[in-house]
């Protein structure tokens, strides 16, 4: 039985696993440590699965699942990792889905409790989990782990790698916070993009202080603020992995979630208007900022509000992607 219905099957994975957990259940995690070059998972891709036979993610888009569910019934029958390789024919990748064929390995443990690193995750925390090679042992480490171990697992998660540590002694898998989308404006553009960014694996939370607009109904499940921009952005936080976007066509509520914005390390800043009102506004903010996208969104020609936020979201993917590329 899978479960696990949401947007990051690696999310899905680990939620599943530590609620699992919670249940008094055995847990196995399975993870990629090695794919083909057209990877259909990356390395770091994971597979929970539970005594019930139970999972939740994905190791290969569905052509070694099977294989690899096996493994995890050995993991938790015999508290040892199970450590294996696997070839996969053109004609397997091809009844698969996938594009070609080749090699990927997958590691299956038991992990450790995973209530905390979903704790950490919730609260923007970075965080890695350690696997210790020679015996499978594995450990969550944050900022305040000053072990040997933990350095290079920090030092690894710094710069968002997963892997095999340099000696190959150690696994890391590193687990950054979640992209994440701020929409300042609770407008039917707002509507449209936060159910496509969460399709898209990111993190939705919307902010406007014009409570007629910001009602709970029309953006179900997500978090709200009807704060003023600047004190909603100060209690959510702008890290390097927010992006932030304005739709109010108000310059009172957009030029103070802009200002804010400026002042942080988030790799997004998207303000919706035509270019005479992106020139106005940059005057009134008293500087030429090339930090904001204004007009908002990839040229795709867009003229509905569907539009507009494909648009939207298609640039935000694309500076979240090309995040180092271009230095």
């Amino acid at each position: 039985m899978a479960l696990g219905a949401g947007s990051n099957p690696d999310l899905d994975a680990l939620e599943a696993a530590a609620r699992w957990q919670a249940d008094g259940m055995d847990v196995a995690l399975s993870i990629v440590m090695k794919t083909w070059g057209s990877s259909p998972r990356p390395v770091g891709s994971l597979l929970a699965t539970n005594d019930l036979g139970q999972f939740a993610g994905s190791v290969s888009g569905g052509c070694v699942e099977g294989a690899v569910l096996l493994d995890a019934k050995k993991a938790i029958m015999l508290g040892k990792p199970v450590r294996q390789s696997f070839g996969v024919s053109d004609e397997e990748a091809w009844a698969a889905s996938l594009a070609c064929g080749g090699e990927m390995e997958v590691l299956t443990i038991r992990p450790p409790m995973l209530a905390p690193l979903i704790d950490a995750k919730r609260q923007r925390i970075p965080a890695a989990m350690v696997i210790r090679m020679a015996d499978g042992v594995s450990s969550i480490v944050t900022n305040c782990d000053a072990s040997d171990d933990g350095r290079l697992a920090l030092s690894m998660l710094a710069r968002n790698e997963t892997g095999m540590s340099e000696d190959d002694r150690l696994f890391v898998l590193s687990l950054p916070p979640q992209p994440r989308i701020l929409i300042v404006g609770a407008t039917h553009i707002g509507q449209i993009l936060a159910e496509m960014a969460l399709l898209a694996g990111f993190d939705v939370a919307v902010i406007d202080p014009r409570h007629a607009f910001n009602d709970p109904s029309r953006f179900p499940g997500l978090r709200h603020s009807k704060e003023e921009p600047a004190k909603a952005l100060a209690q959510l936080g702008l890290d390097g992995s927010s992006a932030l976007v304005t739709l109010t066509h108000q310059s009172r509520i957009d030029d103070e979630a802009l200002t804010f914005a400026l002042n942080s390390p988030c790799f997004y800043i998207g303000a919706l208007g035509s270019r005479k009102t992106h020139a106005a506004r940059l005057n009134r903010l008293g500087r030429d900022e090339d930090r904001i996208h204004g007009p908002i969104g990839l040229d795709i020609g867009a003229e509905t509000a569907s539009e507009i936020a494909v648009a939207i979201l298609a640039q935000i993917i694309q500076s979240w992607r090309r995040q180092g590329k271009d230095a």
